[in-house]
């Protein structure tokens, strides 16, 4: 995601990055090469910086751009015992990218009425991956985030959510000290 927020979160910072995960989709670099270590033990990053935002344009008109991403991870499989990828919201070819390498999609969905609309073209997209360029792609689950049990709309998304995937057990609560 161009905006950085999984790297942040982690302790790797924007600024501190030239060019990261952009570098690897251009095939300039591996994905070892441009991985960090964060302060958790065993956990790297592959950074994103904004300069990510330009790469849908130099892998639109490349023949393999859909799998620049699968073919850095599968290349660098031994080093790591998962891989996460984390997606911009849009459904462009960063996503493609993601879903082109991923074995399962983990959904962070907030209990909020438009993520419900979000969510179903999630599900469009995955579908049309799995059926031209990724077979084994599944839907792992959806993880419910902003929750506020309080919110009677919180609430009937989750019901909505839960009556037609499966929802995995942890919700990650409204936190207004974080949004602050």
């Amino acid at each position: 995601d161009p905006q950085g927020n999984a790297s942040t979160g982690v302790g790797v910072h924007p600024r501190t990055v030239e060019l990261g995960v952009y570098r690897v989709l251009l095939e300039e670099a591996t994905l070892e090469d441009e991985a960090r270590p964060t302060e958790m033990p065993g956990l790297s990053v592959l950074p994103a910086t904004q300069d990510l935002v330009a790469i849908e344009r130099e892998l639109i008109d490349a023949e393999d751009g859909p799998f620049r991403l699968r073919k850095a991870v599968e290349r660098a499989r031994q080093e790591y015992d998962f891989v996460l990828i984390d997606c911009p919201p849009s459904l462009g070819l960063l996503t493609i990218n993601a879903l082109t390498a991923a074995d399962l999609v983990l959904v962070p969905l907030q209990c909020e009425y438009y993520a419900l609309e979000g969510l179903s073209q999630l599900v469009g997209t995955v579908e049309r991956v799995k059926n031209g360029l990724n077979p084994s792609l599944e839907i792992h689950g959806v993880l419910l985030t902003m929750w506020d049990s309080r919110n009677n709309l919180a609430n009937e998304v989750a019901a909505e959510v839960k009556a037609h995937f499966k929802v995995f057990e942890t919700l990650i609560p409204r936190n207004v000290r974080l949004a602050e």
